[in-house]
Formats: C-alpha cells, sequence, structure tokens
C-alpha cells in the first residue's frame, strides 16, 4: 500500500508540474511572442511522457495493493480506497479526489492552448492570403517584395 501510495504521490507532482507548463505555453501563446513556444512544447511533451512512465508503475502497485486488499486486478482507486481499512482508506481518497481536480485542470488548459494555437495559426494563414491579394507572391533572399503582377479581383459592393 505504502508503494502504491508513494507512486501516486509522485504522479500528482507530475501533473501539478504538467499544469505550470500549459500556463507557461499558454501565456507564450497569449503573448504573441513564440520565440519559446518549441521549448515550451517540447517541456510539456517531456512531462507527459513521464507522466506515462509512472502510471505503468502505478498498475502495476495497484495491483499489488488491490491483491492485498482482496480485488480483481485493474480494480479502480476509489474502489481500492473502498476496500481498505484507515488509513489507507483516507490516503486513497484523497489522491483520488486530487486526481480528479488536476486531470480536469489539466484538460482544460490543453484545450484552451489548442484554440489559442489555432487561432494564431489562422491569423497567420489570413496574414499570408492577404499579401497574396495585395499582388505579393513572397519576398526574396535580399528581403523585396515578389510580385506577379496585375490580378483581376471579383468584389461584391452590394454588402
Amino acid at each position: 500500500m505504502e508503494k502504491l501510495s508513494l507512486i501516486l504521490w509522485r504522479e500528482r507532482e507530475l501533473l501539478e508540474s504538467l499544469l505550470f507548463k500549459l500556463e507557461s505555453e499558454q501565456l507564450i501563446l497569449a503573448s504573441g511572442n513564440t520565440r519559446w513556444l518549441g521549448r515550451a512544447a517540447e517541456e510539456v511533451e517531456a512531462l507527459v511522457e513521464q507522466i506515462r512512465e509512472t502510471e505503468v508503475l502505478r498498475a502495476i502497485a495497484a495491483d499489488a495493493a488491490a491483491e492485498q486488499a482482496g480485488l480483481a486486478a485493474h480494480s479502480s482507486l476509489r474502489s481500492l480506497a473502498e476496500a481498505c481499512d484507515d488509513p489507507w482508506r483516507t490516503v486513497f481518497t484523497d489522491h483520488y479526489k486530487a486526481f480528479q481536480v488536476l486531470t480536469h485542470e489539466v484538460a482544460g488548459l490543453a484545450e484552451r492552448n489548442r484554440n489559442l494555437i489555432t487561432a494564431g495559426y489562422r491569423s497567420a494563414r489570413e496574414a499570408m492570403l492577404a499579401l497574396e491579394s495585395d499582388g505579393i507572391d513572397g519576398y526574396r533572399q535580399d528581403g523585396q517584395a515578389v510580385t506577379a503582377g496585375p490580378r483581376s479581383s471579383l468584389v461584391d459592393r452590394s454588402l
């Protein structure tokens, strides 16, 4: 039981670190300065990998604890908490509640970050399309605009 509790603490610490990294990523995205965005994304990915590795250890320890409590393998943390006596009932119940809160917060932040990334992509795409509609097809190495020449445009002025 103690081994499982230690692994659960480690997993909670990793999830809190993930929240921090996701918030950092969100601040970078919101600032519009994407210089550190790649590094922030790498840090998030590294934490996600650590969480995956810890989940494997947790699964092994949880199965051993479930067997010790007389439960079947792959029992939920909530089931394990209900099957144990105190102090383990309280410890596992606290972990269960903390995981619910943390996973909800992580999911919310990840969704907001995806929306910011999508909005940034759309803005960049619209800016590139605006450049193309102004007759600019791109830039040469010396920074000079390359134009395609006159283009015909159809504008609906009835709006």
